[in-house]
């Protein structure tokens, strides 16, 4: 690929996330859980993105009075067994990167969390509406629409290498208050305004 704003050959199309995601999902989870000093970034390790998720939530730590570490998985047993050797100690909070097996074990990692009184910060809207705490990230709605307008506008002969690669340009901050409430957690007024949705 030459450029993102000139892909070149046969290559286009719309990219997910952005490293600096880590370190808001580590701001977002510090505010609504100010008591938080150590969080996890469960991740699988063979995902790069994943990695750079990790730095950039370690970038951000410092400055929020939190340590950073990663907790890498490959599947759910890994998952139960690295948060509940995580939450022995107190002041435990969690971040959760988007890959295929936190997506399609997150039913197994809200109720770890929940059941460890670990307050969490997911990736996309799924995750909240499915019990997670936070999420922070892309419509992926949207993101499907303005694909298939890539599709149909090369459909109908444009040249891939003509469209630029798009980066998310808009994000959703979603809380699920029956968590908060659940987790004895009770965000700011300024953060419910700031809220894309308030699940209740």
């Amino acid at each position: 690929m030459k450029s993102l704003a000139h892909p070149g050959g046969n290559i286009t199309g719309f990219h997910n996330y952005e490293p600096a995601l880590g370190g808001k999902w580590l701001e977002v989870l510090k505010e609504v859980a100010p008591s938080v000093r150590r969080v996890p970034v469960v991740h699988v390790p063979e995902i790069a993105a994943n990695v750079a998720f990790i730095r950039a939530a370690e970038a951000s730590s410092k400055a929020l009075g939190v340590t950073v570490m990663g907790a890498g998985v490959r599947d759910a047993a890994d998952i139960e067994s690295v948060l509940s050797d995580f939450a022995r100690e107190p002041n435990g909070g969690l971040i959760v990167t988007p890959s295929p097996l936190t997506a399609t074990r997150r039913d197994v990692i809200i109720a770890t969390a929940l059941r460890l009184n670990l307050p969490a910060s997911y990736s996309f809207r799924f995750y909240a509406a499915s019990g997670g705490l936070i999420s922070y990230g892309i419509d992926q709605l949207e993101t499907v629409r303005e694909a298939a307008s890539y599709v149909n506008r090369i459909l109908r002969g444009e040249n891939p290498a003509n469209l630029p690669v798009q980066l998310p340009t808009k994000y959703q901050l979603i809380i699920n208050l029956r968590t908060a409430k659940a987790l004895g957690l009770r965000p700011s007024e300024s953060f419910l305004q700031r809220a894309d949705e308030v699940i209740e």
